[in-house]
This record gives C-alpha cells, sequence and structure tokens, in this order.
C-alpha cells in the first residue's frame, strides 16, 4: 500500500472515532509544523478536531532582547558571528534589524552548517572573535557541547559560545499553567525525544492527565499518533505512547545526556510569548566560563539590560502558545511576510506563519468534512 493510502485510511480511522465534543492538540515542534502544513493534514481530520502549533521552534521562541544583543556583539571590533542560517533574518526589537543588515554595514557573520564548523572557523580566522550563536532544544545542545569541548581540547582561544538553547519541559509546564489554555494532547518532538528519551515526556500523563504521543515526521507518523491521541481522549485513558520508536528509546541518548550535563548547567529564561521560565535554558557551566561569550563581553551586553523593548502588533507569542492562527494577525501577509518578516514565525523555516505562508491553500481546519 502506498504511503498516501496509508495516510487516507488513517484518516478514515480518525473519522469514525466516537468524539463527543470539539478537541484541540498542539505539536511542539517545528519539522511538525511544517510536515503538517506540507501534507495537508489539517483539511484531513473531522471539523472538530484541532491542530494548534506551539513553542516547538527554537528560533521563535528567542524573544527580541536576546536579538538585540547578538547584534550589539555582531558590530564589535574583530567579532565574527558564526550562527545557522535561520538565524540571518531574525529581527530584534526594531523591524528590519537582523543579522543580515548588520553585515551589509559592515559585520562579520559567517552562516555555518555545524557547532563544529563554528569551531573551525575559529581555527581559521585567529585574529578575530569567533562567536557562536547556539540555538536549538535538547536536539542541538549535545552537538554545542561537543564544540565547546573541541575547542578547549585543541586550545582555541578565539572561539565563545553565545547560548540560546532551551529546554522543552519547563516550557510545557509553564504553557499548561497558562491561563485559558485549552489543549486535549499534545504530538511530542521525535527529535528531542531521541536525546531526552520516552521519560522526558512521562511527565505529561502522570502529572497532568495530558495524552501525549512521541511521533515521526512523515504524514502517516502523524496521522498515527493523532489517531492514537483521539483514541486516549475517546476513552478516557491519557497515557504517553511512542510511534517513533524506530528513533526514540525510553532512557534516549544517555552518552548526549551526560555530555549535556557535563558542559551546561540549567537557569532561567526569557521566551517570547511566555515569559521567564525556570531551569528552561542551558547555560555554560562556570568551568567552561572562557568560552561563555556573555561572560567575555559582559560590558557589551550590559547595555542591553537599559534599553526598552519596542511595542510591535507582531503576534508571534501569541501563535507559538496556540492562543491564536497566524492568519489572525494583523500584519500576517500584509506588513509581514517572508520577503520583509516582523517576526521569527515567518522568518524560520520551522515557523508556523512561514508554514501557513507557504503551503496557505492546505491549511484550512476540518476542510474534509467541512
Amino acid at each position: 500500500m502506498s504511503d498516501g493510502k496509508r495516510a487516507a485510511r488513517l484518516a478514515e480511522e480518525i473519522g469514525r472515532l466516537p468524539l463527543y465534543g470539539p478537541v484541540q492538540l498542539m505539536e511542539v515542534c517545528g519539522t511538525h509544523t511544517m510536515a503538517i502544513a506540507r501534507s495537508g493534514i489539517k483539511a484531513m481530520l473531522p471539523p472538530q478536531v484541532r491542530l494548534l502549533s506551539g513553542p516547538g521552534c527554537p528560533v521563535c521562541v528567542t524573544p527580541p532582547e536576546e536579538i538585540d544583543a547578538v547584534l550589539e556583539l555582531a558590530m564589535q571590533p574583530d567579532v565574527l558571528i558564526a550562527t545557522y542560517g535561520d538565524m540571518i533574518r531574525v529581527p530584534g526589537s526594531t523591524p528590519g534589524d537582523n543579522l543580515s543588515r548588520r553585515r551589509a554595514l559592515g559585520a562579520n557573520v559567517r552562516v555555518v552548517y555545524s557547532s563544529v564548523d563554528a569551531v573551525e572557523t575559529a581555527r581559521q580566522n585567529p585574529d578575530k572573535e569567533v562567536i557562536f550563536l547556539g540555538v536549538g532544544f535538547e536536539t542541538t545542545a549535545p552537538g554545542t557541547a561537543a564544540a565547546v569541548l573541541t575547542a578547549e581540547e585543541a586550545g582555541i582561544r578565539n572561539f565563545s559560545l553565545f547560548s540560546l538553547l532551551k529546554t522543552v519541559e519547563p516550557a510545557l509546564r509553564t504553557l499548561m499553567g497558562t491561563e485559558g489554555f485549552n489543549v486535549q494532547g499534545f504530538l511530542c518532538p521525535g527529535h528531542v525525544g531521541t536525546i531526552i528519551g520516552e521519560k522526558g515526556f512521562a511527565f505529561l500523563p502522570e502529572e497532568y492527565g495530558m495524552p501525549a504521543v512521541i511521533a515521526g515526521f512523515e504524514a502517516e507518523d502523524i496521522l498515527l499518533a493523532i489517531y492514537h491521541l483521539l483514541l486516549q481522549i475517546s476513552r478516557k485513558a491519557p497515557t504517553l505512547e511512542n510511534d517513533y520508536s524506530r528513533a526514540v528509546s525510553k532512557d534516549g541518548n544517555v552518552l548526549a545526556q551526560r555530555m549535556m550535563e557535563k558542559v551546561f548547567q540549567r537557569t532561567e529564561d526569557d521566551w517570547r510569548g511566555l515569559g521567564r521560565i525556570g531551569q528552561s535554558a542551558l547555560k555554560l557551566r562556570e568551568e567552561y566560563r572562557f568560552y561563555d561569550a556573555e561572560s567575555r563581553f559582559a560590558k557589551v551586553l550590559s547595555r542591553r539590560e537599559q534599553k526598552a523593548v519596542p511595542f510591535t502588533a507582531c503576534r508571534c507569542g501569541d501563535v507559538i502558545c496556540g492562543r491564536m492562527e497566524p492568519q489572525q494577525c494583523p500584519l500576517f501577509e500584509k506588513r509581514c511576510t517572508p520577503e520583509d518578516p516582523v517576526g521569527p514565525c515567518m522568518v524560520s523555516t520551522e515557523g508556523a506563519c512561514a508554514a501557513v505562508y507557504k503551503y496557505g491553500s492546505w491549511q484550512t481546519q476540518g476542510r474534509r468534512n467541512a
């Protein structure tokens, strides 16, 4: 049977489930967001089933103050910013001000494809202070930790990390404690699951009675996860199911976890749309402080505390918390487009706004039975 036929059969099975009222499910992975949009999954679901995007895009949850700090660092003499491509066009608190613009103004900004590439960039440019922007969740944290250890072992002294790394669990706990939060089940991120394992999501049913399914990334994977979530809801039997067992084990990648714990410590940090969350960020431990860009450039970064973030009509924070659809933002497709983005949700390849903009004709919720 072809993948398309299997997906269609799953959609039919979902339509037969006895659901007693509207159901809202949330994915917390940017790759899921894009896959759902690209595959037209929303249009395959019954009208009472609604999918919401959560805080699963690491670029999107980074607050504008942090981007402002990055832009300040980029303009320092002899500094080279090494970053993943998604960060190049993410605006700070001023619309249109991003690393791409700063590069046009003379900043030395280079796109790398891995954290180890950033270390190699430092090796090849001994006259520059190379600052790597570490962005992501637990998926990219081990590789970033490896870059710091590589730089230390090789004696590379002109490399530092500006850590924007965050962890998923504290954000989900905060989200569920938000007033008006109305979600009946979670599609858990498979990529993060490969690192933290099934046990990393066990708190959802155990502490909150929330159905949860770890999902893969093909259309069939996602529809199967949705089916299992709705089955749990219809039976009123919340549990954690692993539908991505080909990549996610019970305990996850223990070696990667140990590397993260060796290099990073958990601390509080700000999230776009969610505010300040305790134990949600990964910052370098004291023994690796030499490689901490925030310590090395403390005088430069102290200026950001004095700047107020101006108001913007961008509603990215509400979009990534499931409080509104991208189309409901007053700037969507008007002032905010991929060519001239106002918020990170339109910039990132994992952003909900970018997904709807690119695959808009597939986005209607419940179109199949409408």
